[in-house]
């Protein structure tokens, strides 16, 4: 088994950020057949991903997002390639909310 921590700092504010949560849920359901389920709290939110090989969470903040993902065996051999994968996916979904912003 294998781990992965990514965590982005922004300022984008939890309005912000949840519209890109909510589009990364999207894509993690309809690319990666991941069943999710989204928890919208008054300060953070919280993601729960999971299907076969890997679950997790991501958690968003006003400030901040945090991913934390469990591997299974057959998967922790591509853990590099699966977390700069996961890394470039939500840094592209922040730099399409600045762009949008600009």
């Amino acid at each position: 088994m294998a781990d992965i921590r990514i965590e982005r700092a922004h300022s984008l504010g939890l309005p912000a950020a949840r519209k890109i949560a909510f589009t990364w849920t999207e894509q993690a359901e309809e690319k990666f057949d991941m069943a999710c389920a989204y928890e919208q709290g008054q300060s953070c939110d919280q993601v729960s991903f999971i299907r076969s090989g890997v679950s997790g969470t991501l958690t968003v903040t006003a400030d901040g997002f945090a991913l934390n993902a469990r591997l299974g065996f057959l998967l922790s051999a591509f853990k590099e390639r699966i977390e700069a994968e996961i890394a470039k996916n939500l840094d592209q979904l922040m730099a399409d909310n600045r762009a949008a912003g600009e």
